[in-house]
């Protein structure tokens, strides 16, 4: 019997030794693996990222770490997360074909994914600060969305397959607590691992941290977060998980999947447009940003639009889940009455999509993981402003989410503020 080869961190020099017979690997980018070139690109808070290349090709691997690459050894994470992402990335593959990486392999015990290496991609953040106006990302990302969160409900799946997968994610149980943690309780206080552009944004930072309105707001979005297990969620679906070209868009790193409600990713990916609105007067060294500000509102639009306009023909032609039976409706000569409680579970999925944007703003400056969007501005003061006005923004859609009812209405307070001068 073979024996199982215990878990070992890889790195540029051991890497082509400990994977030189690993077929996924040979198959793809060359049997010769004294030739492989191994260069580690990974930059997340997590996780250790290569790519490596051969006389074939190249593919990327990715291995977890036992504890919090950001923060070190002190912050231990089981390996298991590794575990989580390669399901759900055959998920979401499965839901919305050639929208994530392909999957060459997994190793559990070496909690590592041998995968498809995208190039000429480049993170959609980083295409964001440069000030790149991408044609297809609101189309790519609203279908994604709208695909994987409507298929991977009670909407769509037998109710026996949803059960079993959900009680395979709920296992995830670490990072839910970092999510739990790090997006809704943190920034609200002065917990040990914030940080914050100061002394620029402490009057602010105090002023939001005193709001009872926002605290009990953000508590009761963590409480939906907790309870609402309505379908499969990326769980971390920002600007910095998404790979693009100016033809293609591929959503990567859902190793945060767990069942949660619809509105959560939904929420997370408008508020990192949002935010990269308010950065692009930090990023106005070579002339004037106004056409990519405009850019951005048009995109949280069109995105919007669009996973609306995706969920509901899913609703109309693959709904043949337990929940809002076509038995009751359609089959009944009642077709209005399902357009009835689409339209009531889209009202309280835009709902509560504004509040967790809101949430997601607040923690991407006052919580432990930024946004390059603000970081990469050199000036702090001017990094304050920018951050100041996304900050006002947050609290606003926040508290005010039950009143605001078009995402015009959003936009239009975003371009209201970032007219503003000052903090």
């Amino acid at each position: 019997m073979t024996e199982t080869r215990p878990f070992e961190a890889l790195s540029v020099e051991t890497l082509a030794s400990r994977l030189g017979e690993n077929e996924a690997l040979t198959e793809r980018i060359g049997s010769d693996a004294g030739q492989w070139k191994v260069r580690e690109v990974g930059d997340g808070n997590l996780n250790l990222v290569f790519i490596v290349e051969g006389d074939k090709g190249a593919a990327v691997v990715k291995q977890a770490l036992p504890y919090v690459r950001l923060v070190g050894d002190s912050w231990p994470l089981p390996l298991k997360r590794s575990f989580f992402e390669y399901h759900a990335l055959t998920r979401q593959e499965a839901r919305a074909p050639g929208s994530v990486p392909a999957i060459y392999h997994f190793d559990e015990t070496q909690a590592l994914i041998v995968m498809e290496y995208l190039s000429p991609h480049i993170i959609l953040r980083r295409a964001l600060i440069e000030g790149r106006e991408l044609p297809n990302i609101a189309l790519d990302i609203g279908l994604f969305m709208a695909r994987t969160l409507f298929r991977g409900s009670d909407l769509s799946m037998a109710a026996k397959e949803r059960k079993a997968d959900l009680a395979l994610f709920a296992d995830n149980v670490e990072l839910c607590d970092i999510t739990e943690n790090l997006v809704f309780s943190d920034p609200y206080f002065d917990a040990s691992m914030n940080r914050h552009t100061s002394p620029q944004l402490d009057g602010l930072v105090a002023e939001l941290r005193a709001d009872r309105n926002l605290k009990v707001e953000a508590q009761r979005l963590k409480h939906l977060f907790a309870a609402n297990a309505e379908t499969l969620l990326h769980g971390d679906l920002h600007s910095g998980s998404i790979m693009v070209t100016d033809t293609e868009t591929r959503m990567i790193d859902p190793e945060f999947a767990f069942y949660g409600p619809i509105a959560f990713d939904v929420g997370m990916l408008l508020a990192n447009f949002w935010m990269a609105f308010f950065s692009q007067r930090g990023h106005e060294e070579k002339g004037s940003r106004d056409s990519m500000r405009a850019y951005l509102l048009k995109v949280t639009a069109e995105t919007w639009a669009i996973f609306r306009a995706e969920f509901s023909h899913l609703w109309r032609t693959e709904r043949t889940g337990m929940l809002y039976q076509r038995s009751l409706f359609e089959d009944q000569g009642d077709r209005l009455g399902s357009e009835q409680a689409l339209d009531h579970m889209l009202s309280g999925i835009w709902t509560d999509l504004l509040g967790f944007a809101g949430i997601e703003v607040h923690r991407r400056i006052l919580g432990l993981a930024h946004n390059a969007d603000f970081e990469t501005i050199a000036d702090a003061d001017l990094r304050a402003t920018c951050e100041a006005k996304a900050l006002r923004f947050g609290r606003h859609i926040a508290v005010n989410r039950r009143r605001i009812h078009i995402i015009d209405e959003v936009n239009n307070l975003a371009a209201l503020i970032e007219q503003e001068s000052g903090i």
